[in-house]
């Protein structure tokens, strides 16, 4: 995997939602430039040490962008394909990196050859590309012909990706993205559902355009090792330890999130060499602010966050621990318009919290990339430690109302000295195998053998 996304911290942006585009798209209306919205944003996620940014959907669709209508123009309700390009480039002026959201499991019904289907039945030369077309019968929507549909969803129309016309046509789409708007990477829409040997094929294709591209799924369940792989993709969303960090906080129950990092980057673990994407909410998901029940206790949940192995990201609203909850049948709640938001914050202070998150894991290997090893466990308070090189790393957090004092065994030579990068001026040294430090309510430390 390339250097550039082990180190990076993302910042996942909706732009729809973000640029207060309208629900649903005419297809009538001239472009409008909403994107440029975003360029706005760069100096503050420069400030929160991001460097990368994920953006969701961007190209031509029906409604949420998932249900995309043209995979090679720009969504009009956001711009044009020269605003696109002109973001990205803002983007890299800023040193972040641009990843775009590829969805290929399905399309929406306004995809053309889906139209042409819909319109000349069996004569058209579309039939092939998409799953379960069947002229015996109608579909829910009233064509007369049947169709799979994504997760039972008939507006999104599940692509045949064994048929070789759909996969010239979706991975020539993607090497115009490439060449185009000179993005760093993809992320793969519901990649658990995506053909193996199209996700072979599109990295071989990837990494021969750009080797240092990133390429990262959407996975929900299974080994992650399926589909992050050599062959594959690089990195795909831990969603088990975002229901961990989430649930870990609420309930009061360290052991959660500790049984999932050891399990998946202990000594033993199943993942110690895979840079998971790692993170507290997303466009799918009510807000962690939301989940957690005490706000303060977003703290700790970030600091983890920052210091657990993985790729770190923030989604937009997120580091004011913007509050909200989806509806049946409507996601626009957790996909604001950027416009205002951070007065909307439960936690006005968390952004710059997590600015000095991002600063210390910027400045650590350790951290970075290092190993994984548990050291201290209980309901609400947790330590471990993080080794690379000649650095290592004792991070420990408490999710307490009050302040405590730990005794953490760390399991290096007594003398050992350790400098706590996150609360400058504090220092401490290991004795009887073990290090002592107080931690302040709903925070923790970050202790390092390297001097700060």
């Amino acid at each position: 995997m390339n250097s550039w996304a082990r180190d990076a911290i993302f910042y996942h942006l909706y732009p729809l939602g973000a640029c207060g585009a309208p629900r649903r798209n005419d297809f009538r209306s001239e472009p409008e430039p909403r994107l440029s919205v975003l360029e706005g944003w760069i100096p503050h996620i420069v400030e929160l040490g991001c460097t990368a940014v994920w953006l969701g959907p961007v190209f031509e669709s029906t409604a949420h962008g998932y249900d995309t209508a043209d995979y090679r123009t720009v969504d009009r309700r956001l711009g044009r394909n020269g605003d696109l390009k002109r973001l990205v480039g803002r983007f890299h002026e800023a040193g972040i990196r641009v990843i775009l959201d590829g969805v290929f499991n399905h399309a929406g019904r306004d995809f053309p050859p889906f139209r042409d289907l819909i319109e000349k039945g069996e004569a058209s030369p579309y039939r092939g590309w998409f799953r379960g077309v069947d002229f015996s019968r109608r579909s829910p929507e009233g064509d007369r012909f049947s169709y799979e549909g994504w997760n039972g969803c008939y507006d999104l129309v599940r692509f045949d990706l064994g048929n070789g016309e759909a996969r010239s046509y979706l991975l020539d789409s993607v090497r115009t993205w490439f060449s185009d708007f000179g993005i760093d990477g993809i992320r793969l829409d519901a990649a658990d559902c995506v053909d193996l040997g199209f996700q072979r094929e599109l990295a071989a294709m990837v990494r021969g355009i750009d080797p240092e591209a990133f390429l990262m799924g959407e996975i929900v369940h299974g080994d992650y090792r399926t589909w992050a792989n050599g062959e594959t993709l690089d990195s795909v969303t831990n969603y088990e330890c975002y229901k961990g960090l989430w649930s870990s906080h609420r309930d009061g129950n360290y052991h959660e999130i500790a049984w999932s990092l050891d399990r998946q980057f202990g000594p033993s673990g199943m993942y110690r060499d895979l840079p998971l994407y790692a993170f507290a909410e997303n466009h799918d998901v009510d807000r962690v602010a939301s989940l957690v029940g005490k706000k303060a206790q977003l703290y700790p949940l970030y600091l983890l966050l920052y210091t657990m192995p993985g790729v770190p990201s923030v989604y937009y609203g997120g580091e004011w621990g913007l509050p909200d909850k989806r509806r049946p049948g409507d996601d626009s709640p957790v996909r604001p318009a950027l416009d205002g938001i951070e007065a909307h914050g439960a936690e006005p202070d968390l952004a710059r919290a997590i600015g000095r998150f991002a600063r210390v894991r910027a400045g650590s290997s350790a951290l970075r990339r290092g190993d994984y090893r548990g050291l201290l466990v209980e309901p609400r308070r947790l330590a471990f430690s993080r080794r690379h090189g000649d650095e290592t790393v004792v991070v420990a957090v408490s999710a307490l109302d009050s302040p405590t004092t730990a005794r953490i065994p760390v399991g290096v030579p007594d003398g050992t000295v350790f400098t706590d990068l996150l609360n400058p001026g504090h220092r401490y040294t290991s004795s009887g195998g073990s290090l002592t430090c107080g931690l302040d309510p709903a925070w923790g430390r970050v202790l390092s053998t390297r001097t700060a």
